[in-house]
């Protein structure tokens, strides 16, 4: 017999996952629907068995800490084509770099960036805070107060992955080198080949 009381819990989640559009922190979901986050993730894994069982094309992915409902990849080509959506363009080099080192090193002002890479990062940074790849982390008790960066949960929805700890480790130059920016994206690259920067939800 089904705990009615589950499943009300559960259908609560998947309408508030749906409606958010963006990831939910698992902490302040729980405390909406006022359960502990162990019964969270069994709520969690009924709805996506329950997707599974019906063969459906949503999903629900965890996101360091938090959830998000989306769309299998399989169906990433008919949502584009049925809203008219554009196929997203790869990453250059540097900005690939930039979100290596960001990734590696967060939370990281744009000066430890900068130094990394010997150049100025300040127009990569603005790009990849536009495609909600990295965002403001706060700023440093230090004299200026520079701002810092850290990678969003859309970084981890993109790279497939459920959080930092995930990322591939860095590989061990085989010789000494003043810049190892290339060693960061390289091992992004290593572990990721495909870097998708749309969504894959609905909203």
């Amino acid at each position: 017999m089904i705990d009615k009381s589950l499943e009300s819990m559960e259908r609560s989640v998947e309408a508030i996952l749906f409606a958010s559009g963006e990831a939910v922190e698992a902490v302040r979901l729980a405390g909406v629907i006022e359960c502990d986050l162990e019964t969270l993730e069994i709520l969690i894994q009924r709805i996506c068995g329950r997707y599974r069982e019906n063969e459906s094309p949503i999903d629900i992915v965890t996101l360091d800490g938090a959830y998000q409902m989306c769309t299998k990849p399989q169906y990433g080509g008919i949502i584009r084509s049925a809203l008219e959506l554009k196929r997203a363009t790869a990453l250059s080099q540097a900005a690939l770099e930039v979100l290596a080192i960001v990734a590696y090193n967060q939370p990281v002002t744009r000066a430890l960036v900068e130094q990394v890479r010997g150049v100025d990062c300040s127009s990569l940074i603005r790009s990849l805070t536009e495609k909600h790849l990295i965002e403001e982390a706060g700023r440093m008790n230090i004299p200026g107060k520079p701002i810092v960066y850290k990678t969003t949960a859309n970084f981890l929805r993109c790279f497939g992955i459920t959080g930092i700890s995930e990322l591939p480790e860095l590989p061990i130059p085989q010789e000494p080198s003043e810049n190892n920016s290339e060693n960061l994206s390289e091992s992004l690259k290593n572990g990721h080949e495909a870097l998708l920067l749309e969504p894959m939800d609905i909203s």
